[in-house]
């Protein structure tokens, strides 16, 4: 009788038939593809068009004529200073890329001003990178700045009037103390809201600053106490006393303002009683 033959499985494992052998799969890693990195934008990319120099300092000679020979500038690329000069025959300001004759030009300045249209492309950059003289002497008429600039100050101009609109009849006292003096003592509610306005209007930064320094208030309380007599200033402007009795108060230090002084002395305990009583008696 011929024996029953199993047939095993390719999977099976021939010493058990009835055992399927596992087959694990090693897991297929791909390799991550990397992307080259996209060419760097070019910084400070040369913009054609017309530039125009001022001299700084808002000066407007009839003439002036800058240097446009031996000159060196420090090439970082090259680790060295490279002569630079400027030939209208040239197409650059580097002496050793030159070629040929240099018939060296001259830089001048009428009325205090250059105008150099966009096709003298070696001059632009002559004037605006490489000379020693650029925002020394003059600098580049910068159109965009100029606009940054007055918008910063005509936002610094809102802020000063709504807080000037917005001002304890106090503070808006002290502040303009410092403007006119004695005489804001004279001024009606009206008058002193009116030069308020028109001094935040006229020097913003200035007004803000004085709004948010606390001794403009201390201040402004020291002047109205000695000129109601409360306080005394002595003729040298040394010595803060009673008014009623002279008994001094406080010494001015050297080459201090008198009121600051007083201002700084009312924030230390013996001033803050004395700041306490006349308060009392100012109201």
């Amino acid at each position: 009788m011929a024996k029953k033959q199993t047939k095993v499985s390719p999977q099976s494992d021939p010493g058990d038939e009835h055992v399927e052998k596992m087959v694990i799969k090693t897991p297929r890693v791909e390799t991550p593809v990397l992307e080259k990195p996209l060419p760097k934008t070019k910084k400070n990319k040369w913009e054609i068009k017309d530039r125009v120099y001022l001299l700084k300092n808002n000066k407007s000679p009839l003439s002036k004529s800058i240097k446009s020979a031996n000159i060196y500038w420090f090439d970082e690329e090259k680790g060295y200073e490279r002569e630079i000069k400027y030939c209208e025959n040239q197409t650059t300001s580097f002496v050793d890329e030159m070629k040929g004759d240099q018939r060296l030009s001259h830089i001048i300045f009428r009325n205090g001003s250059l105008f150099v249209p966009k096709n003298k492309v070696v001059l632009q950059k002559f004037l605006s990178l490489y000379h020693p003289h650029v925002n020394k002497v003059y600098e580049e008429l910068n159109n965009v700045a100029i606009a940054e600039d007055e918008i910063d100050l005509l936002e610094m101009e809102i802020e000063a009037l709504n807080a000037a609109q917005s001002l304890d009849i106090d503070i808006a006292e002290a502040v303009m103390r410092v403007e006119v003096g004695s005489k804001v003592s004279e001024m009606s509610s009206k008058e002193l809201k009116r030069d308020l306005l028109l001094y935040a209007k006229k020097n913003p930064e200035l007004f803000l600053d004085l709004v948010n320094d606390e001794n403009v208030v201390l201040r402004n309380f020291g002047i109205k106490a000695t000129e109601m007599g409360i306080l005394k200033l002595s003729s040298d402007q040394r010595t803060f006393s009673w008014g009623s009795n002279d008994r001094k108060l406080m010494n001015v230090p050297f080459d201090e303002h008198p009121y600051s002084a007083l201002a700084a002395w009312f924030k230390t305990d013996e001033g803050m009683e004395i700041y306490s009583n006349i308060e009392k008696r100012l109201n």
